[in-house]
């Protein structure tokens, strides 16, 4: 079943101070220069542009004054002088095109890097996870609202500059060129000085202020599209990702019904803003279509009285709808702030999660942890849930180097738990944690982690792929039953597709191998492999690292035979408790090896 509530649309101030917060930080710092070079580099191309539109406007008059005279000489003159202006603004536009793109590219560079910073620092993109704050999609915040949020503002940021030098230049031609108008009404000489200026100052308010007022709900309705469009990419890639085992249980009709839902909400929203556009459409196309004529009835009192010539109405004209345009600016850009709004308001709401994060210190909260020597402690831990109630209780532990220690229990009692307590990863609790450094710790989940790339290179993650020589790699996967990997070492696939979940045990196997770290953890990394295969992979570990202490989470009673300790995590009222079985020393291999018989 799906929810589809309605996200909060927060208000205009405090997205626009908290956006500037997190991503003016680009003009700070290390990047200070770059910035501020390009940014200065556009605000000059910007006042180029003003200058050569207001040449273009008095070229204009000239032009259409000379052929009302029909003066030849000045119209040939002002032909190549047109020729020179294209130039100038064709220049101009390229000028502020490279730059401005590159400013875009630039900052948003900085901020996904920022926020990609916080995201994986100590594990949070884990640690949210657990703790049930991670806001919605974050993938699509940190790669797609990042760009939605910082591209528009650089956008707006011309548009806004533009719009304001070019109403500041054009009132003035208004000004200047327009004069006064004299009228007569009921017997009264009246004289409206400016009154062309006056006339697009109040026309352009009013049609801003009815565009803004007709247009505010696009707001909160692009925002709550795009919550929906979020969601349905979420379900569609959790249903490719677990394909398989909807596949097997005849899942499609289930999920096509859940998609079905999440998708008529996504139309319902889209149709939502179609409809807020098209009412918003009626204001700027009637406004489009008005401007251009207004200023040619309100100069042509003044031009049938000879006060005006055919150049200064050309001129008037296209200054009053120049300035139109800036007034405008606002109303012609409403729905893409809308959509800035609603992007920049996830990516703060992200930002914000990562900066009050629990683990923002890089342990987990309520556990006094540390990372050194080789030894595993855990004096008095407790382990909760976040709601505060008791997992595992008053765990008194200690794992000395080249022990082997297995731990066991009933499923939900909190075996992988306990190991994510000890790794850090977990950040409820109490009590005192002494860990290996990261760099010494080995891992193989259930589910082994197979990242994009070659063979190559899943099997040497996290290292470099230049790591180990072709011989020592094809020795380790020969170990773990998968020499017929090796000629597919430089191949590129989705091998977490490829590989069945044996296979991709055993190459977790083969890079612990590889990797030889001084503590290898083992969270049921054998359950999808046979007795046997079991057996041989112990087997390899134990004999190629026979120094290293080796931590194991599993069900299956076989496994005692390849640890020197087991523990039992037993359940109770007040928490699972760790209870420490006899000790088996296990003098070497050959000692296991008769087990098969």
């Amino acid at each position: 079943m799906h929810s589809h509530t309605e996200p909060p649309v927060s208000a205009w101030q405090p997205v626009i101070a908290g956006f500037i917060g997190i991503a003016g930080g680009w003009w700070r710092g290390s990047t200070t220069r770059k910035a501020w070079w390009l940014t200065g580099a556009l605000a000059l191309c910007l006042v180029g542009n003003i200058g050569v539109n207001l040449a273009l406007n008095g070229w204009n008059r000239a032009f259409f004054d000379a052929l009302e005279r029909r003066d030849a000489g000045t119209l040939g003159l002002l032909v190549p002088v047109f020729g020179l202006l294209v130039i100038a603004i064709a220049g101009i536009g390229v000028l502020i095109v490279l730059a401005r793109e590159t400013l875009q590219v630039r900052w948003r560079a900085w901020l996904v890097g920022r926020l990609m910073d916080r995201w994986l620092e100590h594990k949070r993109f884990y640690r949210l996870s657990l703790s049930g704050r991670e806001p919605s999609n974050p993938e699509y915040r940190i790669a797609d609202d990042s760009r939605m949020a910082t591209e528009p503002v650089v956008d707006f940021v011309i548009g806004l500059t533009h719009a304001v030098l070019t109403a500041i230049a054009f009132i003035g031609v208004l000004w200047s060129v327009g004069g006064s108008l004299s009228l007569t009404v009921a017997g009264q000489s009246i004289t409206i000085p400016a009154y062309l200026m006056v006339a697009a100052l109040l026309y352009g308010a009013a049609a801003s202020a009815l565009t803004l007022w007709v247009g505010h709900p696009l707001i909160g309705a692009i925002a709550r599209r795009n919550e929906a469009e979020a969601r349905l990419r979420f379900e569609l890639t959790r249903l490719r990702e677990n394909g398989e085992s909807v596949a097997m249980i005849g899942g499609e009709t289930a999920e096509r019904n859940g998609l079905e839902g999440t998708y008529a909400a996504v139309v319902a929203r889209w149709l939502r803003v179609v409809g807020l556009h098209a009412r918003l459409t009626w204001i700027t196309n009637a406004s489009g279509a008005l401007v251009p004529v207004i200023p040619l009835f309100l100069a042509m009192p003044k031009y049938l009285s000879g006060e005006l010539s055919l150049g200064g109405v050309t001129q008037l004209a296209a200054a009053f709808t120049q300035v139109q345009v800036a007034i405008a600016w606002l109303v012609d850009n409403y729905k893409q702030i809308a959509q800035w709004h609603a992007s920049a308001e996830r990516v703060l709401a992200l930002s914000h999660t990562l900066v009050d994060s629990p683990s923002r210190d890089g342990e987990p909260t309520g556990l006094d942890y540390s990372r050194r020597g080789k030894r595993v402690v855990l004096d008095r831990v407790s382990v909760t849930d976040p709601q505060e109630r008791v997992v595992i209780r008053n765990v008194d532990l200690t794992v000395n180097p080249g022990d082997r220690v297995l731990i066991m229990g009933p499923s939900g009692s909190g075996k992988s738990t306990l190991l994510r307590t000890m790794a850090g990863l977990w950040p409820w609790g109490s009590g005192r944690v002494i860990f290996p450094p990261a760099a010494c710790i080995g891992y193989v989940p259930q589910d082994p982690y197979m990242p994009l790339g070659s063979l190559r290179e899943t099997l040497l993650y996290p290292g470099a792929s230049h790591g180990p020589d072709l011989n020592r790699i094809a020795v380790a996967l020969h170990e773990c039953g998968l020499a017929q990997l090796i000629s597919h070492l430089d191949q590129c696939q989705r091998w977490d597709q490829v590989l069945s979940r044996g296979e991709q045990q055993r190459l977790a196997f083969a890079r612990i191998l590889l990797q030889r770290p001084e503590l290898v953890i083992l969270d049921e990394a054998t359950s999808g492999l046979d007795e046997i295969s079991q057996e041989c992979l112990m087997l390899t570990l134990i004999r190629e690292l026979p120094e290293t202490t080796v931590i194991s989470v599993g069900h299956r009673a076989s496994l005692r035979a390849f640890h020197t300790r087991c523990l039992s995590l037993v359940r109770s009222k007040e928490g699972a408790h760790l209870v420490e079985e006899g000790n088996r020393t296990i003098a070497d291999t050959r000692t296991i090896s008769t087990l098969r018989a």
